[in-house]
């Protein structure tokens, strides 16, 4: 098993110093990496160095990819005699909100989807909350004025923001229901074949992330848990463990997390 993380924007064999902590760790206890040029998987110039040992099995580390990026990230993979972990749609099931919700319906906000092309004004006029969390199928706007709106028509300006800061809305648009969470409560766990993990080694699993390891199918993934005020935890966020930032954790706790799961 061999971790790929993304290289060096100036140098194709050297990781990127985001991930080089990672890196180190995971090389401190037995595993082996490499690094890819995410620039040049569209331009189908991309390689894996070191190459992999063929039949080995890769766990990419790194920066989100849209799904078109995902698939020539896989063909690389798969035309240097390794494969992925994780494919395409094991990625997306996890990756894009509108996948995971209908798993887990219960557990997080109320969440209705829609087309970039849709009468958004008049859909959130019907849906008639005083407040809407907005997003795209991945990411909300943090900038400009924020993803909470209180007035339907204010949808045009954060999908307009979300263009401009983005680039690109992914997928379509995700409306949330605003629930009184509690602020800084926010905690990450990692779910690795099926087993939940905290970023604390002795720490205690809330059930609410026991339900999420039960319920979707992924081989690895990341839940995150918020409390609200009446003291009922929630998840506002699952996604795939690969891209899934380590808030919270140290890259040593996440190193260990795969030396079990190789044993």
């Amino acid at each position: 098993m061999r971790f790929l993380f993304p290289s060096d924007y100036f140098n194709a064999k050297k990781v990127d110093e985001t991930y080089s902590e990672q890196v180190d760790c995971f090389r401190d206890i037995g595993f082996e990496t490499s690094v890819i040029s995410l620039e040049a998987l569209a331009s189908g110039s991309a390689k894996i160095f070191p190459q992999p040992d063929s039949g080995s099995k890769l766990i990419y580390r790194g920066w989100m990819l849209t799904p078109d990026d995902y698939s020539l990230l896989v063909n690389v993979v798969v035309n240097s005699s390794a494969e992925v972990l994780i494919s395409r749609d094991e990625y997306l099931a996890t990756h894009y909100l509108p996948n995971w919700y209908p798993l887990i319906r219960d557990l997080t906000p109320e969440t209705h989807f829609f087309s970039i092309d849709d009468n958004l004004e008049n859909e959130l006029s019907k849906i008639g909350w005083s407040s809407f969390f907005i997003k795209d199928y991945v990411k909300s706007l943090k900038t400009s004025i924020g993803s909470i709106i209180e007035e339907p028509s204010a949808i045009r300006t954060v999908v307009a923001e979300m263009k401009k800061f983005r680039g690109c809305i992914e997928g379509g648009i995700c409306v949330r229901k605003v629930e009184n969470f509690i602020p800084d409560t926010e905690r990450r766990y990692f779910v690795l074949d099926g087993k939940p993990f905290a970023p604390l080694e002795n720490e205690e699993i809330p059930e609410i992330v026991e339900d999420c390891a039960k319920r979707i199918n992924s081989k690895f993934f990341s839940v995150d848990v918020v409390e609200r005020r009446d003291g009922c935890k929630r998840v506002v966020e699952i996604g795939d463990g690969q891209v899934s930032d380590l808030v919270g954790w140290t890259s040593e706790r996440f190193a260990t997390l795969w030396a079990d799961f190789r044993q």
